[in-house]
């Protein structure tokens, strides 16, 4: 059967140039992209995957880390990261990850024992020993939805997005406004910080401790567990910010549940702007991601670290959106 090398041999021409006719790239002679063409023709040579991979030397196969919730917002983030990976030829590999120490520890062992191009993260992982750890094993890595000093990251800009959506609120008249949110990513500190921040400007005093109920996971189950916490505590509050769109869901659920009307007697806003924001009932009021953006310049900043086999650029911070619907309204004395 006839190979690539093959192919190269009889036309006098390197491997590589084949596969850039074979794989249709650019910067190939005109007359050797031609000489090529007739030479598959005639020996009925079909291209596959392996025979360029071989070529290539590279597996064409990206590691995605993600949570092991796999939640509503990594699925729909995934799946347009995975999109223009395919447009770029290469498959996907999943590496779940928990939120303990040991969990990331094997994670890490499994990456090095599969051969890939490179790594994706849409999870954030916490122990900085992971990261140096990558960088020994020289792979390149892009992170999406949060950033790292030393590689390139796609994200917006979580604490001016989280003071936008409580300024919101504020200019609705609210005072007594509370926040459910996690301590244990810097997604969700930022997020903090921004509807501290605001609070302050509007001269509200810090009490992180009364105001804000922290949570070990971004789901609505953890956002159930959240609104209970904060009603426990207290119930004079008129407003709440929720770190994310699924915390947000929980949260209303158990606000419906103990009697309460969204949003003519608590307004709620969430975070990240998932599709089923704009279905659930009341439509959620929420900061917009742009994810579909997101996944593109991920992948493509990722493509571009392989081929050049040099980091390309640092941060992209994307453009948010405050999304005003039905969850939120002004308060009336």
């Amino acid at each position: 059967m006839v190979n690539i090398k093959d192919i190269a041999k009889r036309v006098g021409m390197s491997p590589s140039t084949v596969s850039r006719v074979v794989n249709d790239k650019k910067y190939v002679n005109p007359k050797k992209r031609e000489q090529i063409l007739k030479l598959i023709e005639e020996t009925g040579y079909v291209p596959n995957q392996a025979a360029r991979n071989m070529v290539l030397q590279r597996s064409f196969t990206v590691g995605i880390i993600l949570a092991d919730t796999f939640n509503m917002f990594q699925r729909q983030l995934f799946s347009f990261v995975e999109r223009h990976l395919g447009a770029f030829g290469y498959n996907t590999h999943f590496f779940f990850v928990k939120f303990e120490g040991s969990s990331e520890e094997e994670c890490l062992a499994k990456l090095k024992a599969e051969k890939l191009d490179g790594i994706i993260m849409i999870h954030e992982i916490q122990q900085s020993s992971f990261y140096e750890s990558v960088k020994n094993l020289k792979l390149p890595l892009v992170t999406a939805t949060f950033n790292h000093p030393d590689f390139p990251s796609v994200h917006v800009d979580e604490e001016n997005a989280a003071y936008e959506a409580v300024r919101h609120l504020l200019n609705l008249g609210h005072r007594k406004i509370k926040m459910i949110s996690s301590n244990g990513l810097s997604c969700g500190v930022q997020r903090a910080e921004g509807f501290l921040r605001a609070l302050e400007t509007a001269g509200i005093e810090r009490n992180v401790e009364e105001q804000i109920v922290f949570v070990r996971q971004y789901t609505a189950e953890f956002g159930i567990y959240g609104m209970r916490e904060l009603l426990l505590r207290s119930r004079d509050f008129s407003a709440v910010f929720a770190a994310t769109d699924e915390l947000a869901i929980g949260a209303m659920r158990v606000l419906k549940d103990e009697g309460f009307r969204i949003p003519e007697d608590i307004s709620v806003v969430g975070f990240d702007d998932l599709d089923i924001s704009n279905y659930f009932m009341p439509r959620l009021t929420t900061i917009h991601q742009p994810l579909i953006e997101i996944g593109e310049r991920t992948a493509q900043a990722l493509h571009k670290y392989i081929s050049s086999g040099n980091r390309v650029g640092t941060d992209m911070v994307l453009p948010h959106k405050l999304i005003i619907r039905e969850s939120t309204r002004a308060l009336t004395s």
